[in-house]
């Protein structure tokens, strides 16, 4: 829902309709309504959403590769992130 609430503010921003917003993405006005509404949409839909909103840039930082200055910086980023789950429900 945070993110829906995001793009609701620049839609707003861009002093857009949800109905204009729609049509320069190309989505069905009942999805993008659906969206705001539940924060629910596909993929594909977020990054048209995402392209008529001028932020398809901000999906190539998503899942960047990290640059450490140090050995250590490396290691111990790698140390944080060897947790495992407990559960599998």
């Amino acid at each position: 829902m945070a993110l829906a609430k995001r793009v609701k503010a620049r839609r707003l921003e861009m002093n857009l309709t949800q109905e204009g917003l729609s049509v320069r993405s190309g989505l069905p006005l009942a999805t993008y309504r659906r969206f705001e509404r539940t924060g629910k949409i596909s993929l594909e839909g977020l990054l048209h959403i995402a392209y008529a909103l001028d932020a398809l840039n901000d999906f190539d930082r998503l899942f960047e590769s990290r640059n450490y200055a140090t050995l250590d910086e490396a290691l111990e980023a790698n140390q944080k992130n060897r947790k495992r789950g407990k559960r599998n429900e």
